[in-house]
Formats: C-alpha cells, structure tokens, sequence
C-alpha cells in the first residue's frame, strides 16, 4: 500500500480532502498534516511515497518545503496541488515540484498521475539510481544548444518559432518544458504532447523567466568521457525524431500523430542522458563495451548500472507527468512487442526510426536492437521499411547540406 502525506495550512481544506479521498482508504494510507513544519517532522518520522501540498502557506511555502524534501527525501513524489496560479508562485515550483495541479483535488487524475509514478518507480530494480532521478531538477543540455538559446532569449524581439526551432533540437529542454505544459496551471484540456503546442501554451515570456531568472535548464558540464558522447547522442535523438513524424505521417495521414511522433523520438533515449550525467563512469563502460561485443545494450545495462536506459527515462517521464503514450514509447521503444498494440502508436514510429538510424549511425551509443519483426508483422508494416529508409537519406542528405553551408 502506497503512502500519501497531503500537506496545507488550512484545517477545513484537508479536512475537505480527508472526505474526498475516504474512498481511496483500502489503496492508499494516507496523512493529513498542517503547514510545512509538521511535514517535514512526519517525513523525517516514517516512509511516504507521495507528499502533496498547497503552495501558499505562512512560513514556509510549497516551494520551500518541497526543495526541502528534494534535498532529505528525494525519492519521495512531489506535487503541488494549489488554488493558486500566480506566474512567480508556479515557475518557483517547476524545479522541486515533479508535477503542479489545481485545487480542487480530481481524484481520478491525482489516482491516474501517481499510478503512472509508483509503477515506473516499482520497475528500477536499482534503488539508488531511482533516487538520483526522482532527485533531478532538469537534464543537462548540450552546451551548444544551451547557449544557443540563452542568446536567443536575451533578446526580447525573439520570435516564439525562433524558441521553437532552438527548443526542438535539445531533448532536455523539450522535456522540462512539455512537464510545465502537462501541468494544470496553464490550464490545458487534455495531455499535451506536441511541442509545438507546450511552447504555444507556455509563451516565449514564461520561457524567457525560466531560463534567465530560475535557471531551469543546465548545460552539461560533467565527466569529459560522457560530454564527448553527446553531440552523437543528440544527433541520433533528432533524426530519430524526424524518420519517426515523417513515417507517422506516412502511415496514418495524422498531423497530430506526427507531432506526437516527433516529440516521443526526440526523447526516447532521454535515460542515456541521464545515466552519462549521474553515472558517468560506469555508462561510459557499457558504451566501450558495445564497440567490443555484439550483445543488447539491455544486458549491458543491466550488468553495469542495474537497470535499463528505457527503465531511467520512462520513470522520469511518468514522475513529471508526461502523457502515457510517451512514456510507453520510451519504456518500450527497444522491444515494442511487451506491448499489447495492435494499432499505429508513436511507439511504432520510434521504434522503426530507431532501429533503421541506429544501424546508420557509427557512433556506438546509439547500436540499439534491430527492428522487432514480431511487432512490425503484428501491425501489418513487414515490406515498409525500403520506403522508411529512403526518408532517412532524405533526412541524412539535408542535414549534411545544412551542416555544409553553416
């Protein structure tokens, strides 16, 4: 049974959730406390999994408390559930809340949002490494495209495309800022998957804050063996990202499912990120490992760090509260077939743009699994993928020419 600690400093509001969520009594073992003080003693006492507080409390704010639990109880899931909306109040909590939603409490979301947390977490089988992701406040970005942007932001006549275009090039960024997107404060009707639409929901102003005033994102300044694996790393991630919206778009004639596509590719190898940031000296070793032995990456992984690069990203993802789909395709994107699919998926489109770029890529950090043929035949696409393989030299081409002309 899951433990919840729901923290506000008014006794009628948890006394309102207390009732609320008396249904839930047989899933979750749950405590009510007043103000953050009285949290931090209750955390310090015994083991949570989640804790959920209000942000505006006299004393010691949501904000404050939660950086607190990042720092002492950083496996702990932390979610501001809030009335309040105020810009300041919300970009405070983006870098120690893992997800943000309104009052008052929707418990089939709050239900939906933990599961997805707690199942992905169950799944590490390498407890430590669980908390050195649950404690991440960004992914390090490739300083290139970090300065990039902060150049780009400095200047106020920035267009939001501009954003965009800079934005859709970095895994880290794009997923720090789809987590603000699926928050509940922007007030979006449905998941948000599309980066197009996050940054169309967020605004250039809100980005502008995030990056020069709170430091949302970082720059990767790490381990120079892990920093050199990069800039091949995040090559592969784009032109992943690219075959896979332009196969959706093949395949299924949908806009949406393209962007989707696309946005899922760009952060399917987001746990190798992770894993060159946290654990650089043993990722580095399962890399020099795969120029020497024909073996899955998986097994090497698992040998290595005690868990998948799949398992890594996918738990992120679900803690910051990205749309299932996505964290589907990232747990997934290297054996599609654990998956019941039997339907066109941005996991199928990332798993064939991943396994027809990862055989034309030299650089061994992205040697993944060869196409799932079981998967392919399962939805009908076995006879595709000479069409596939064309898109990607047209891909390849127009990446060599604009490189060329820069």
């Amino acid at each position: 049974m899951k433990r919840l600690l729901f923290v506000d400093d008014e006794p009628m509001v948890l006394e309102g959730l207390r009732r609320a969520l008396h249904s839930m009594r047989q899933e979750w073992e749950m405590q009510f406390v007043n103000g953050g003080a009285a949290a931090l003693e209750s955390l310090d006492r015994e083991p949570f999994d989640a804790i959920i507080t209000d942000m505006r409390m006299p004393g010691m704010d949501g904000a404050q408390l939660l950086e607190l639990v990042k720092d002492r109880h950083c496996d702990v899931v932390r979610i501001v559930l809030s009335g309040q909306s105020e810009k300041d109040s919300v970009l405070r909590s983006i870098g120690p809340a893992h997800q943000f939603m309104s009052k008052p409490c929707d418990l089939k979301e709050l239900r939906a949002r933990l599961g997805q947390a707690f199942a992905m977490r169950d799944l590490l089988r390498n407890q430590a490494l669980a908390r050195i992701v649950s404690k991440l406040r960004s992914i390090p970005s490739l300083p290139t495209l970090y300065n990039e942007l902060t150049l780009a932001l400095s200047d106020e006549n920035t267009s939001l495309r501009e954003i965009e275009e800079i934005i859709s090039k970095d895994v880290s960024m794009a997923a720090k800022i789809l987590q603000l997107a699926n928050s509940a404060f922007l007030g979006a009707r449905s998941h948000v998957s599309s980066l197009s639409h996050a940054l169309s929901l967020i605004g250039a102003e809100i980005i502008r804050s995030m990056m020069l005033s709170i430091h949302i994102f970082s720059q990767f300044d790490g381990h120079s063996t892990a920093a050199a694996c990069l800039p091949a790393l995040w090559n592969h991630s784009l032109t992943t990202a690219s075959l896979a919206q332009r196969i959706a778009a093949t395949e299924t004639g949908s806009k949406s499912m393209a962007e989707e596509s696309f946005t899922t590719g760009l952060l399917h190898d987001v746990g190798k990120i992770i894993l060159l940031a946290e654990m650089p000296k043993e990722y580095c070793g399962v890399v020099e490992q795969m120029d020497e032995v024909s073996r899955p990456i998986r097994d090497l992984e698992m040998e290595r760090v005690g868990c998948t690069h799949e398992q890594i990203g996918a738990y992120l993802m679900s803690v910051w509260g990205l749309p299932e789909p996505i964290v589907r395709a990232v747990e997934h994107h290297d054996q599609p077939s654990e998956v019941e699919d039997a339907q066109f998926t941005p996991l199928t489109a990332v798993h064939c743009a991943d396994a027809l770029a990862s055989a034309a890529d030299p650089a061994a950090v992205n040697h993944d699994l060869a196409p799932d043929a079981e998967y392919v035949e399962r939805l009908g696409l076995t006879g595709k993928q000479a069409a596939w393989s064309g898109f990607l030299d047209e891909i390849l081409a127009a990446k060599a020419e604009k490189a060329g002309v820069a």
